[in-house]
């Protein structure tokens, strides 16, 4: 499957298409990331020095939710082509936001298919929702 996803809080808010081919400023930008990981990373209190594929996903990954959160197009951007084309068996990534807690799931066996959005409002009785 070529699609990868990204949920905020079990809300899909990203479907990456594996199948568009990145223009090549965009790929030497995602090699640039990787040249600045190969410096090393912190990953929550931990400085890994010489970070793997799945460090450095999960270094990536924090970045995204970050973006999300910042309403940054241009990191958002760039982290999910990072996953998706460094990771081509990532499904979804999943990220749960509990107050200050954020957690991040990368999902490799299961994906959402047929979804629908629906926004429900509840009667007003002339009273706007807010």
């Amino acid at each position: 499957m070529s699609l990868m996803q990204v949920h905020v809080n079990g809300q899909p808010q990203i479907d990456y298409d594996r199948n568009k081919a990145l223009s090549e400023k965009q790929q030497e930008y995602l090699d640039k990331m990787d040249e600045g990981m190969d410096a090393g990373i912190q990953l929550g209190s931990d400085t890994v020095e010489e970070p793997d594929l799945l460090q450095r996903a999960k270094f990536v990954a924090g970045y995204l939710s970050q973006a999300l959160f910042d309403e940054n197009e241009q990191m958002i951007a760039a982290s999910t082509s990072w996953l998706a084309t460094r990771l081509p068996d990532l499904k979804q990534v999943k990220i749960l936001q509990d107050g200050e807690q954020i957690s991040i799931d990368l999902v490799f066996d299961e994906t959402r298919q047929n979804q629908v959005k629906v926004d429900l409002q509840m009667p007003t009785r002339g009273r706007p929702l807010h």
